[in-house]
């Protein structure tokens, strides 16, 4: 057998975050493996965030028409799923082609190896035949994928997940939807927008169990008036499948329907990567990292295999850290500048990384010793996006009362603030603020409505930074706008 080969540093999983890592070092010069099993890009951009987005504003396109009858006039719609369909092939995913995404990495430097990656001991990554060693360390970004439940006849029957979702030229008459989450709600509402009859079928007692109780309702208020039938505290025990139709057993009662779209979860799938050669558990629904995205000595990961959100907003969080904190090893490694603060090239062949005065540079940023940043998930922001959008950021209210936090809550409706009001059919929402009445700051928000997305960046601001509360309640909030509830819900904290 050939002797490993030797490189600057292996990527494995190509996702958004592993592809952000492996870019970037290439762009700074050193010799960088990227490996990737599907395609690179990863989850996001074939059959998540970006295509399953084109649905959404496709079918909120048709609501929205709708709404002339009540607002400006008549409109008749007649829904037509191909041109959706359409555009997810050519605009988004090449049809499922990554030789674009390819050709960046490639274009950066990179070098690219198509395969499953697999540590093969310290500082080794093997894929196939080829052995690589890591000068300076390898990233993990293989992500998850679909979690499908141990049910009775579900694995023979043709379910979907959400790629086959995602891929459909042709949607069926009827859908069930096991699973009541994010994403089960924003396919259940597209398809049912589209004249397909849904049915949500979820274990928990609510959908969207996740989030705070009040954003539950509304999005499930939503989804009935589009004509979702949601079935909650339903345990699924049999699948069955006719050659046409689906049936659902669930103690005595059944549901039919013409496909099965699975959504119950995601799990990384960690024994395949050869984690047992580097003596770390390969048992584990997740990969646990430190602040750092450290997983063990010369070894970080990044994206939904850390288990800290299934986001792409996260994966690129922590590629920017696992940038930096491996610019930093290097710098380490190799030994940094003199005591004069001369540079020297720390480098691959290409010698563009380097310590001037102690700093690193990579791809434009500059990281200097010491200040490599560290993960923090206080103001994790999140959005559904059903119509009405439910953001989210930081601590739901039962969280904090379960942190012994001496909790205030502020809520203000929607539909009686002044933007809610003029906006009429289609207003529905909140803004819920949760505070430390002790420390005088929030700890987390809630803002559903038709921006609720948007109204959030500014609560993010204000839980990430904590902002003083009375601070918050000084602010001018522009009128007549959505993120003026927060005004409200400011005066309401009690």
């Amino acid at each position: 057998m050939a002797d490993p080969e030797l490189v600057d540093v292996v990527v494995v999983g190509l996702g958004v975050g592993g592809e952000e890592v492996a870019g970037r070092l290439a762009e700074a010069g050193l010799t960088v493996v990227g490996i990737e099993r599907d395609l690179t890009g990863g989850e996001c951009p074939y059959w998540g965030c970006i295509p399953s987005k084109m649905m959404i504003r496709a079918a909120n396109s048709l609501a929205e028409a709708r709404r002339v009858n009540e607002l400006a006039g008549s409109a008749e719609v007649r829904p037509d799923w191909a041109p959706v369909a359409r555009r997810i092939r050519e605009e988004a995913t090449d049809t499922w082609d990554d030789t674009v995404a390819v050709d960046r990495f490639t274009g950066k430097g990179g070098r690219f190896v198509r395969g499953s990656g697999r540590l093969d001991g310290p500082g080794r990554v093997r894929v196939g035949d080829q052995v690589f060693q890591a000068r300076y360390g390898i990233v993990l970004g293989t992500g998850t994928r679909p979690s499908v439940p141990p049910i009775d006849g579900l694995a023979d029957t043709p379910y979907w997940t959400n790629h086959q979702a995602i891929e459909a030229e042709q949607l069926p008459e009827s859908l069930l939807v096991l699973g009541g989450g994010a994403i089960g709600l924003e396919l259940a509402q597209v398809f049912a927008r589209f004249g397909v009859r849904v049915t949500v079928v979820e274990a928990a007692d609510r959908v969207l169990a996740v989030e705070e109780p009040e954003a539950s309702e509304v999005a499930a208020q939503a989804l009935r008036a589009d004509g979702v039938t949601i079935e909650t505290g339903v345990k699924a025990e049999r699948v069955d499948h006719d050659g046409g139709t689906f049936t659902l057993h669930a103690g005595d009662r059944t549901f039919r329907a013409d496909q099965l779209l699975v959504v119950t979860g995601r799990r990384a799938h960690l024994e395949e990567l050869g984690l047992d050669t580097v003596q770390v558990d390969a048992q584990q629904r997740y990969l646990p990292v430190d602040e750092r995205m450290h997983v063990t000595d010369g070894i970080w990961a990044v994206g939904d295999l850390t288990g800290e959100g299934a986001f792409t907003h996260i994966a690129m969080y922590q590629a920017a850290i696992v940038v930096a904190d491996l610019l930093d090893h290097m710098r380490r490694t190799r030994g940094g500048p003199d005591a004069s603060g001369t540079a020297s090239v720390v480098g691959g062949a290409a010698g563009v990384v380097s310590a001037v005065g102690g700093a690193m540079s990579a791809g434009g940023s500059t990281v200097a010793p010491g200040s490599v940043p560290v993960a923090d998930y206080r103001a994790l922001p999140r959005v559904t996006f059903t119509d009405p959008e439910v953001g989210a950021v930081g601590l739901t209210e039962q969280q904090a009362r379960d942190r012994g936090i001496n909790v205030q809550v502020g809520y203000t409706d929607l539909t009686t603030s002044s933007r809610g009001w003029i906006h009429k059919t289609g207003n529905a929402g909140f803004v819920k603020l949760v505070a430390d009445a002790d420390q005088g700051v929030l700890v987390g928000a809630t803002s559903v409505g038709p921006a609720g997305g948007e109204v959030l960046s500014g609560l993010v601001v204000a839980v990430h930074a904590a902002v003083p509360i009375s601070q918050l309640r000084h602010m001018i909030y522009a009128y007549p706008t959505f993120h003026r509830a927060i005004e409200d819900a400011l005066r309401n904290l009690k």
